[in-house]
C-alpha cells in the first residue's frame, strides 16, 4: 500500500525535474541565440564602419584634384552594390539558420517528451498490474 504513493511521488518528482530541465534548456538556447545575434550585429557594425571609411575616402578623393574615370567609378559602385547584397544575404542566412536550429530543437524536445510519456504510461500500467495482484 505504501509503495503506490511512493511510486506516484517519484513519478511526480521526475515530471517536475523534466519540466525544469526543459525550462533550463530553453533559457540556454535563448542566451545562445542572443550571443549569436550580438556577434552578427557587431559584424554588421564593422561592415558599416568600413563602408563609411570607404565613402570618406571617396569624398576626399573627389575633393582633391584626383578624378576617377567613368570605368573606375562604375567599378566602385559595383563593389559597393555587391557589398550591400552580401550583407543582405548574410542577414537572411543568419535568420534562416536560427529558424532551422529552433525547429530542430523543438522537434528533438518533442521526440524526447513523447518517449518520456510512453515510459511513464508503461510504468503506470506496471504499477496498476502490481496493485491488482
Amino acid at each position: 500500500m505504501q509503495t503506490i504513493p511512493q511510486n506516484v511521488f517519484l513519478i511526480i518528482i521526475a515530471v517536475i525535474a523534466v519540466v525544469g530541465l526543459i525550462i533550463v534548456l530553453m533559457q540556454w538556447r535563448r542566451v545562445r541565440e542572443a550571443q549569436s545575434n550580438v556577434e552578427f550585429l557587431a559584424k554588421q557594425a564593422e561592415l558599416k564602419k568600413i563602408e563609411l571609411v570607404e565613402r570618406d575616402l571617396e569624398s576626399k578623393r573627389r575633393m582633391g584634384n584626383i578624378s576617377l574615370t567613368r570605368e573606375e567609378q562604375e567599378k566602385l559602385s559595383s563593389i559597393r552594390k555587391n557589398t550591400s547584397d552580401l550583407m543582405q544575404k548574410a542577414g537572411y542566412l543568419h535568420s534562416e539558420i536560427n529558424e532551422r536550429v529552433s525547429r530542430l530543437e523543438v522537434q528533438t524536445e518533442y521526440a524526447k517528451l513523447q518517449k518520456l510519456l510512453t515510459d511513464i504510461e508503461k510504468k503506470e500500467k506496471e504499477l496498476e498490474k502490481k496493485g491488482k495482484i
